[in-house]
Parts: structure tokens; sequence; C-alpha cells
């Protein structure tokens, strides 16, 4: 299984979406909602979705070093040779 993880908001829509769609696809992950974090811990979260996604958007989806920007299943199921 390869590992995914994702930057999210918890207030997103498409956020929840791909959340659902890898639940749905029974594929795990992990996951961190950027913005109920605080103070440097959030700083230091958003420092990283910077080096994958100078955007700053989310989901910023990460599989196996593979970086997926916004909720684009095709893309994920690529990545995760699904159909």
């Amino acid at each position: 299984m390869k590992k995914v993880f994702l930057y999210t908001l918890s207030t997103c829509s498409h956020c929840r979406a791909t959340k659902k769609f890898l639940t749905d696809q029974g594929i795990n992950y992990d996951f961190i909602d950027v913005d109920l974090l605080e103070g440097e811990e959030k700083k230091q979260v958003l420092d990283e979705v910077v080096k994958y996604n100078p955007n700053r958007s989310f989901p910023t989806i990460i599989i196996e070093g593979r970086v997926i920007v916004g909720h684009n299943e095709q893309a994920i199921r690529e990545a995760l040779d699904i159909k």
C-alpha cells in the first residue's frame, strides 16, 4: 500500500471530497487540517506545504513523493494504481 498524506483545511469542500474518495476506495491516509493548527506549529506546517505546493492551495496530496494539488480523482487513481 502506498503512503498517502493530505494537507487539508477543515472547512474545504474539495478536501472533504478527497478524504471521502480515499475512504470509499479503502485507501488509508494521514492528514493535517492546517487551519486547526496554531502558532509555530501552523507556521511550520505551512512551510512544509509550500515545499510541495508554492501556491499553498488545498488539498495538497502527497502519494509516495508525487504531489497532486486539488481534488483530482483521476490523478489520485493513477498515483495509486486503482481503476
